[in-house]
């Protein structure tokens, strides 16, 4: 008994002591590298820094010493980082969902930008919502969409504090969590970029306090170094002596090899070097702001322990150009200054002063930060995660041969602008002078399937048939193949769409009419035409139109105002050379497009114009002479450039002619009818209308179908913002507006910050509205190019190796057949979706996984970089 009492205590005795190791184990295990836990089972927090309007190629970051030594240092600098879409909106767009322009259809920071069809498609699937789904501490401090405005919190942010409209520093207005904030001009209270680093900081403190084992994602989207360019007080004075935007390329214009618009740019006046100078000063002294934000969030992640569990990542939704090419400032452009972007990311296995030559793009940056997050990626996203890129080499086992290698594209897109069979009128741009050869476009044509197949189908309107000479052609089909298209919606359902249903329930009995395809009725006789045209002629105008970038608006005259006809001439010549010496005496007004202007007169007659200014530099006088300035007449470089702009001109006004007349014919067809089955008339009047349009257009000028009411709203919109324009320039006697050209006014009261600007008023034009692109950028091994194909037709191809600052266009060295094989690949990347599709490796190389295949859209011909010769001589 005593033994069984003595093992019992021995056990006891064990059994205590296991347990206080046990908790000294547990005690150890749990004071052992709690952050080695964390590390393991928290995911990693994410801050994305994001600037608008920052470049790489003019020198910015050389002002960022603290970023640099942050990110560079701290982490890996990739330095072939580029944006898709070379503009705010469309860019910020790109990488918010993970896709391409044509993917997301965000064109232009006007066109769907934060739209109601982009906030019911796009918005719900951008990666703040995946990542708020799966327990992330979400916020977003600063500017998001050029046209959001405020109304609402965009889907998946635990925190928002959105800048509404566009990048300001001072009096703006924020969504703070659904409630509008407005901001003075007091610094540092409202200073945007201050307030973007406080509040972003205490969000981050304050879900680490609450919620200490929940990750945190923020984005801190700075305005900097964006217009208008206001500097915090303690950085006025900064860089009084910069010059890093004076590259090669700075004020070389004109440039007649490369697209419209950089040919009509001449070389920059001194006024507007002047502004470039004082332009990068402020932008640089925005940029100092950004930095101390950057060491202040790097900082707060030291104090909290969280650096080490922390990815940061820096970079800007586009570049920028300052006297680049003779144009004064702005982006857009399909260049390198415009679509080169830094991109540093430091966090945890991340490799410290590193540099990585790999392509990456602002679509890669959704992608990332799910991957981050330990989320899978969704298979629509055409970008992909450059986390495989960043992990560290481990050393492979002896023993496994069959090792891949990292696969990357070399290659992808850069597209500005639409579709050109997605614009409403149905028209293709006028073609310049290297456009691509009919042939071309036709064999792109025939690889669509509704084309390969032979007239004797039901419903074929188009065939492609190869002739004697191999050549593909389009042949029309007849006889009863095309016209059952014309039959076949049934003569019940043509007369519900000519007549419809009416309120009044009006149901006409209207008899059988013959369906002719052919015949065409005309509406007026030619003795009518004349008649009508004669009594227009002859009628007094009690208003003068006005084009506007591409629309036509009417503006009211004053009572009296007489035009210049062939009947008044007599009366304009009684002003004999007095009105012309008066002319000469007077100071020559600025152009403001609205055609002519009138001066007094001393009797009582109608008021009828001295001179009619034309353009800018060019009247007709009274005496039916046209008189220009006298720099016209001296220099060469001016005549051409205004000759040329008299071109274009010309070229957009028989454009706006054709889309009118085509506009009228289809008023004419569509006109609505008053119900009244009483009168004969009803139904002579739809006497042959009942007949099939579009069987017998062909494919090369199909007309696209109208738009719903939505869009119709949205366009309607736009005209009335475009006539509030015309009528504010009208108001304030604006002179800076040309034709087909986006420009800007500058004058002494435009920045309210120190350094000011004192040189007075001036104008430039940065842009043109046919300046919509698709480019081909590719970097590998061998080749490092940019291939461009303008809406226009115009080509243009830079070597990067030998050109670095794209001062001249080669494409005239490039066989036919290689830029053949250029277009179809610049083709299939404009028509790709997701990641497999528009990731493309050029396949001389060795690949590590291969491409899937893919329908063919344009195109299937196999394209290598090896096909490419070696520059020829001119």
């Amino acid at each position: 008994m005593a033994a069984w009492g003595l093992w019992a205590g021995l056990l006891v005795l064990l059994a205590s002591l296991s347990l206080v190791d046990g908790s000294v184990f547990l005690s150890n295990q749990r004071l052992k590298g709690r952050f080695q836990r964390d590390r393991r089972n928290i995911r990693p927090n994410i801050i994305l820094i994001l600037t608008d309007d920052q470049d790489i190629e003019l020198g910015s970051m050389q002002a960022m010493n603290k970023t640099r030594r942050i990110m560079e240092q701290g982490g890996t600098h990739f330095s072939n980082a580029f944006v898709t879409t070379p503009m705010c909106c469309p860019s910020r767009s790109s990488m918010l969902t993970g896709k391409y322009v044509h993917n997301h259809n965000t064109y232009t920071n006007n066109e769907n930008c934060s739209s109601p069809s982009w906030q019911a498609q796009h918005e719900p699937r951008t990666f703040a919502v995946y990542l708020n789904n799966t327990g992330y501490r979400t916020g977003f401090f600063g500017k998001y969409l050029n046209e959001y405005n405020g109304t609402y919190i965009p889907p998946g942010w635990k925190e928002w504090v959105g800048l509404v409209k566009n990048s300001r520093f001072y009096n703006y207005t924020l969504c703070r969590n659904g409630i509008r904030e407005k901001h003075g001009f007091q610094y540092p209270k409202d200073y945007l970029t201050d307030l973007i680093t406080n509040n972003s900081i205490n969000y981050f403190r304050t879900s680490k306090k609450l919620y200490p084992h929940r990750p945190v994602m923020m984005v801190l989207s700075h305005a900097a170094p964006h217009g208008p360019e206001d500097s915090a007080p303690q950085y006025s004075e900064a860089f009084p002596n910069a010059s890093q935007h004076i590259t090669p390329s700075y004020n070389y214009a004109p440039n007649p090899d490369k697209h419209w618009i950089m040919r009509y740019t001449g070389p920059m006046k001194p006024i507007h070097m002047e502004f470039t100078n004082m332009l990068q000063r402020k932008r640089l002294q925005t940029l100092l702001s950004v930095d101390d934000s950057v060491e202040k969030v790097y900082n707060m992640l030291v104090e909290t322990g969280e650096l080490e569990n922390t990815y940061v990542i820096y970079t800007a939704d586009h570049g920028y150009h300052i006297g680049q090419f003779g144009l004064v400032k702005g982006k857009s452009m399909p260049y390198e200054f415009d679509i080169r972007v830094p991109f540093y990311i430091r966090g945890p296995n991340v490799e410290g002063a590193a540099i990585n030559p790999h392509i990456v793009l602002n679509i890669d940056l959704a992608p990332t930060i799910l991957d981050i997050a330990g989320l899978d990626i969704p298979p629509d996203m055409d970008g992909k995660s450059v986390l495989k890129l960043l992990d560290t080499e481990r050393p492979v086992n002896r023993l496994q041969f069959n090792k891949k290698g990292k696969v990357w594209r070399d290659s992808f897109l850069v597209e500005r602008g639409k579709l050109l069979h997605k614009r409403p009128d149905g028209k293709e741009v006028t073609q310049e002078e290297n456009f691509l050869p009919k042939y071309q476009r036709v064999k792109d044509l025939c690889q669509r399937a509704e084309y390969q197949t032979p007239c004797e189908q039901l419903g074929q309107k188009w065939q492609c048939v190869e002739d004697q000479t191999g050549k593909l052609r389009l042949h029309k089909c007849k006889g009863m193949a095309s016209l059952s298209v014309a039959r076949k919606p049934g003569l019940a359902s043509m007369k519900a769409q000519l007549y419809g249903q009416s309120s009044d329930g009006c149901d006409c009995d209207v008899p059988d009419l013959r369906m002719s395809p052919f015949k065409k009725k005309k509406l007026l006789s030619k003795k009518k035409f004349k008649a009508s045209k004669n009594y227009s002629r002859n009628r007094s105008s009690r208003s003068v139109s006005v084009e506007l970038n591409g629309e036509v608006f009417t503006v009211d005259l004053e009572d009296g105002y007489q035009p210049i006809t062939p009947r008044n001439l007599s009366r304009r010549h009684s002003f004999g050379e007095e009105g012309e010496d008066g002319l000469e005496g007077q100071e020559d007004d600025d152009f403001s497009g609205m055609g002519g202007t009138s001066s007094p007169s001393t009797n009582n007659d109608l008021l009828v114009p001295s001179s009619i200014k034309v353009t800018h530099r060019c009247s007709i006088l009274a005496n039916d002479t046209v008189k220009c300035d006298v720099g016209l007449y001296k220099s060469l470089q001016a005549w051409k450039d205004h000759k040329l702009h008299i071109d274009h001109e010309i070229e957009t006004l028989q454009t706006k002619i054709k889309n009118l007349r085509e506009v009228r014919g289809h008023l004419k067809r569509a006109r609505p009818e008053e119900c009244d089955c009483n009168r004969f008339s009803y139904q002579s009047k739809h006497k042959g209308k009942l007949k099939h349009k579009g069987a017998g257009l062909h494919p090369f000028r199909k007309v696209v179908q109208e738009k719903d009411k939505k869009q119709w709203l949205l366009k309607e919109q736009k005209r009335r913002k475009k006539l509030r324009k015309l009528l504010k320039r009208l108001r304030n006697n604006d002179t800076c507006s040309m034709p087909g050209l986006t420009c800007f006014t500058h004058d002494n009261q435009h920045w309210q910050t120190a350094p000011f600007w004192t040189m007075g008023p001036f104008c430039a034009c940065t842009s043109a509205n046919n300046n919509t692109y698709w480019c081909l950028r590719t970097i590998n091994e061998t080749h490092n190019f940019l291939f461009c194909e303008f809406a226009t037709g115009f080509l243009e191809y830079f070597d990067i190796n030998t050109d670095p600052y794209q001062l001249l266009n080669a494409v005239n060295t490039l066989d036919r057949h290689v830029l053949n094989q250029l277009h179809i690949q610049l083709m299939e990347l404009r028509g790709c979706k997701g990641h497999r599709q528009c990731n493309p490796r050029t396949r001389n190389l060795e690949i590590g996984e291969p491409r899937p295949p893919r329908p063919l859209q344009h195109s299937a011909l196999p394209f290598t970089l090896n096909m490419i010769p070696q520059l020829k001589q001119r």
